[in-house]
């Protein structure tokens, strides 16, 4: 599989799927019940994001901001494996096009360990986390470190899927939000557009049950 292939699904998922922006906060994207009824929730680095030469710890610094974000909301419990989340949330910072990491060895995270004011979060896991995707031709091997002319969006991307399944970010995401910044810490704009878009979604499901 070329390294053009992903970038063409991702493409073609951005013309597909209903997305928040920043351009376009006036209506939001109204969620599935199972979003609104999901309880765990896994943080992700999206596959497919490249790590910038002159920012290596770019995705990594962002799923770290988001967890801490998640954590002090309290909506949602995060867990550590895609069979126990409801939820997956995939992150990728922005950046402009050029040579990039893919699979970066900087996304290994041999301890988890984070900390809010009022909870503590530590994990063991090692290595790599299971494959969120169908790593397809070349099986796990595609996914070793490489070197690529990635040309992904210059904003950051917040998507969240439904969990519990093999693969899940194989389907499409059932909320997205993309914007400059979005992923910066400690108020992480996406956290926020997703609280509103849950409200929002609660309030209208209300609504229809009083029909």
């Amino acid at each position: 599989m070329s390294d053009r292939t992903p970038i063409a699904l991702f493409l073609l998922a951005l013309l597909s799927v209903p997305q928040a922006d920043a351009k376009n906060k006036k209506k939001q994207q109204l969620l599935p019940d199972l979003v609104l009824r999901a309880e765990t929730a896994l943080v992700v680095i999206h596959p497919d994001a490249g790590e910038p030469l002159t920012n290596p710890s770019a995705n990594r610094t962002a799923q770290d901001e988001v967890e801490k974000a998640m954590m002090k909301w309290g909506r949602f419990k995060l867990v550590k494996s895609p069979r126990t989340a409801n939820l997956i949330i995939a992150v990728r910072k922005g950046h402009a096009n050029g040579p990039t990491i893919r699979n970066s060895p900087m996304d290994d995270r041999p301890v988890i360990g984070q900390q809010t004011d009022v909870e503590i979060q530590v994990g063991g896991q090692r290595g790599r986390p299971p494959d969120l995707t169908n790593p397809g031709f070349g099986g796990p091997e595609s996914r070793r470190p490489h070197i690529s002319n990635d040309v992904g969006p210059p904003e950051d991307t917040f998507e969240v899927y439904l969990g519990g399944s093999d693969y899940p970010l194989d389907r499409a995401p059932v909320w997205r939000y993309m914007a400059k910044g979005a992923l910066n810490g400690p108020q992480v704009e996406a956290i926020e557009e997703f609280r509103k878009a849950l409200a929002e979604s609660e309030e209208q499901r209300r609504l229809r049950q009083k029909r």
